[in-house]
């Protein structure tokens, strides 16, 4: 019986989305953007260029258009926050985006982790 209710649920499904596919093709805005997709693929075929070669010469128009994929090269995970440290014996400043800094360092063996964490400015 199982297999019986999953037949009818799944018929039941594709009848559904025929239904908002026929009210999606009367969709006045996707007509339009479907005839803009033929009409690309059209140029493309007939100038024999590749997706690959529209987005080249798109992003020559307009470099906003390869904007995402320029970041993706570079790093994939964003900077991390600038900090700022104020050393309250010295009055000396440290500005690092990483925990790792020589100066950070040297204030840690001296004062404690805790007590250079504290002096972090906001």
């Amino acid at each position: 019986m199982a297999k019986i209710n999953d037949y009818y649920q799944k018929k039941q499904l594709m009848e559904k989305l025929a239904s908002e596919l026929e009210q999606l093709e009367k969709d006045q805005a996707l007509k339009g953007e479907l005839e803009f997709e033929n009409k690309v693929r059209a140029l493309m075929k007939e100038y024999d260029k590749s997706p690959k070669d529209v987005l080249q010469i798109l992003s020559a128009i307009d470099p906003s258009v390869a904007g995402s994929k320029v970041d993706s090269t570079a790093g994939s995970r964003p900077k991390r926050p600038m900090k700022t440290y104020k050393n309250p014996h010295t009055g000396e400043v440290v500005k690092t985006r990483g925990g790792n800094h020589k100066t950070l360092n040297e204030w840690r063996q001296k004062h404690g982790k805790e007590a250079v964490q504290s002096w972090q400015q906001d």
